[in-house]
Parts: C-alpha cells; structure tokens; sequence
C-alpha cells in the first residue's frame, strides 16, 4: 500500500510536524500523490530551497504557470540563508489552484526528536490532516543531542535533559502537546531502531505508521 493512502492523506491541505524527516517525507508523498493530481509543496514557517530539480514559484501566475507545466511546483517566497517562506497566495487559494498542498509547518534543524515552543506548529486554517512525524533514530540517545527544544522535551516527558530518551517518554510528549492525526515514526532500516518504534507505537492511542523513507518500506500500526 502506498505511504499516502496508509497516512490517509486526502485532497486539500495536509501538514507536516515534527522531527526526523519532514523534508523527504514531503517529496516522498509528492511523489506518490502527482499519479493523483496536481500537488504543491510549501511552508508555513521556512523551508529549504528544494536541491531536486522542482520548480519554485512565489505568485499565483507563477505557481500556475509551473503547475500547468509539470503538475508539481514547490510554492514559496525567497528568505534569508537559502530558505523560502510562505508564498504570496494563501492556502486556501493554494488549495483552489491543486489537488494536494503539502506544508512543512514546523522546523527541528535537522533533529529526530521535537517538542514545540507556544508560536509552534503553524497550521493552516483548512488543513485536513496533521502528520507528526518522529525519527527513530532519536530514540535511546541523549536529550541534549537529538531533541529540538529540549528543555521543552525533557519537562513534558519527564527525563533530565542529561538522560537518554525513551519511547515512553516521547510518548509522553505526543499526548501532552496532543499535536497530529497521525504518526509517522521513520528511520526504522536498524533492528534497533525498529524495536524502539515499536514500542513507540505501542504507546499511542492514533494512528500509527512505521517506516523507512530511505528504503521505501512502510508497516501500517493501528
């Protein structure tokens, strides 16, 4: 089953949270869902400017124009160190112009884990769906180093900030913020990272999908 339909990702707006891979998970479901209609990915915070050949536009005519062309256009206006920033159309007119709008609406730097600051996640008004997405990787390993905020992380789960992370403590952090319809847990290719998710999965009480945006490989949970 394709990682779009396992997320249950319909038409219209759908946003990104979290930690551990947002960025590729973005392309991977643009991707799947171009077969489907015209898709647009954007940000409602910063987003790097995409490195694959994908076309960027900031205005309507433009995203139109690009659209048009290839079906897929990655929406934002130029920011400072390389980024882009929401594009000048709002999303629900984003929304009227494609089928599919795909908005990275949080930012980690990079980290498998995350808790969110008071301005944070920025959703959009329409949005549909919700993915939190979660790094395995992040699992097992200091609070320091692989959480983003983690003075945040480490109050709302309950482990020193000089501790190691746990599935039960990040779970702890998901039911506090009570942020996503669905969690998409990544970066399980080792045995032990995939042992940790599971007992991850095993905690919540949502949707629940495991998987390697790498490898390609997807276990829907619960």
């Amino acid at each position: 089953m394709r990682l779009s339909l396992m997320l249950g990702i319909e038409k219209g707006v759908t946003a990104i949270i979290g930690g551990g891979g947002k960025t590729t998970l973005l392309y991977t479901l643009a991707k799947e869902l171009r077969s489907k209609g015209r898709v647009i990915i954007c940000t409602s915070t910063r987003i790097l400017v995409p490195e694959r050949a994908v076309a960027v536009a900031s205005d309507k005519d433009g995203i139109m124009e690009a659209l048009s062309a290839s079906g897929f256009v990655c929406a934002g206006t130029p920011a400072e160190k390389g980024k882009l920033k929401a594009a000048l159309p709002s999303f629900s007119e984003l929304a009227a112009m494609s089928d599919y709008v795909l908005v990275e609406a949080d930012g980690a730097r990079g980290l498998p884990l995350k808790a969110h600051a008071a301005h944070e996640p920025v959703i959009p008004e329409n949005t549909g769906r919700v993915i939190l997405v979660v790094g395995a990787d992040g699992l097992g390993r200091p609070v320091r180093e692989v959480c983003h905020r983690p003075e945040i992380w480490s109050g709302l789960s309950g482990i020193p900030i000089d501790r190691e992370t746990s599935p039960e403590g990040e779970s702890r952090v998901i039911a506090a913020e009570g942020l996503g319809d669905v969690v998409y847990i990544n970066k399980t290719e080792k045995e032990r990272e995939a042992f940790l998710a599971e007992r991850l999965a095993a905690k919540l009480s949502r949707r629940v999908v495991l998987g390697s945006l790498r490898q390609g490989v997807y276990t829907q949970w619960s």
